[in-house]
């Protein structure tokens, strides 16, 4: 079984630019994929303004029976997240690299439109070796 169940990027304002599945079993269809991208975006900036500490940044991790949501968010708030296996703690240090391989070949793709949906064949190619990389230091364990 993998760690990772499924990746997610959200644009600023919400929108769901990519969108990856992992896991073997139930696969989602675009619109619950979509419907969970948008419900943890308003749930993240929700939590800042709820958080007694100021300079909150969000919902960071989010722990549940069956899976555990990890979030990274970046200055730009491009929001990074992951659906993994409960218990799984590494995954900030892989949500960090996801995001260094989209400043790297998203960010600097003159063809990419800031904001749209990502449709670059490198970042694919780089994501899926991390990863790959990420499943067998896992399963090392």
């Amino acid at each position: 079984m993998a760690a990772i169940y499924s990746l997610y990027i959200i644009n600023k304002s919400g929108g769901l630019i990519f969108y990856k599945d992992y896991g073997l079993a139930g696969r989602m269809d675009t619109n619950d994929s979509l419907r969970l991208a948008s419900l943890w975006h308003s749930m993240h900036a929700i939590s800042q303004q709820l958080s007694p500490i100021s300079g909150c940044s969000g919902i960071e991790l989010l722990e549940a029976d069956t899976f555990d949501l990890h979030c990274f968010q970046s200055l730009t708030g491009t929001k990074f997240f992951v659906v993994s296996e409960p218990g799984t703690h590494h995954m900030d240090n892989l949500l960090k690299h996801i995001y260094e391989l989209y400043t790297d070949y998203v960010l600097k793709n003159p063809f990419y439109e800031m904001e749209m949906p990502i449709r670059c064949e490198l970042f694919d190619i780089n994501l899926a070796q991390a990863i790959q990389k990420d499943r067998v230091a896992y399963l090392g364990r």
